[in-house]
């Protein structure tokens, strides 16, 4: 099967029990991204990955995300592949998932301005689930709901081991940027 068909059936199985909870009033990506870097005095380090899933519920607040391990990219072919073998080991953690909500949906007014939001759940990283609480913005464009959220991780909290080889080059808190355009579905 070839794998986009495989990747579509898959979003479309993961979507499923979201789209039968939370009603009609959806709006999804399946073309997010999201950016992490961090600083040594030794080596700056980038990924982008622009394969992440999200979903809204638009009534209600709740929203969820899903990023493939794999789909983060690197300006160097050997730290993609150190990332994905030796610190996220994306074959047994294939993905990130958050689930949440917008706090206070209900009392906001989304419009074509930046409107400052706090969203809080439960994020994934590397099997290990912690409790977030997080602000961001969110905004209407045309016919999109665009949000973006700019926080950090400590590598520490999500049982990534970094090998001493290496551990200067490696920061311990991650910079992570998240933006997203929803469309209807």
């Amino acid at each position: 099967m070839p794998v986009k068909l495989k990747n579509l059936i898959f979003l479309g199985f993961w979507l499923l029990p979201y789209s039968l909870c939370f009603g009609k009033d959806l709006f999804i990506t399946r073309e997010g991204s999201i950016e992490f870097f961090s600083t040594t005095p030794i080596e700056d380090i980038k990924a982008v990955n622009n394969q992440v899933s999200c979903v809204l519920n638009k009534t209600t607040g709740d929203f969820a995300f899903q990023v493939p391990i794999k789909g983060f990219a690197f300006k160097n072919a050997l730290m993609q592949e150190h990332f994905n073998e030796n610190y996220l080991e994306s074959d047994l953690y294939p993905k990130s998932v958050f689930k949440g909500k917008i706090k206070d949906w209900k009392d906001l007014e989304i419009s074509d301005k930046e409107l400052d939001i706090t969203v809080e759940g439960e994020l994934t990283i590397h099997g290990v689930k912690r409790n977030i609480i997080e602000s961001a913005k969110i905004w209407n464009t045309e016919d999109k709901i665009t949000g973006e959220c700019k926080f950090d991780i400590a590598v520490a909290d999500y049982n990534i081991k970094i090998p001493r080889i290496v551990r200067e080059n490696i920061a311990k808190i991650i910079e992570v940027s998240v933006r997203v355009s929803l469309k209807k579905k």
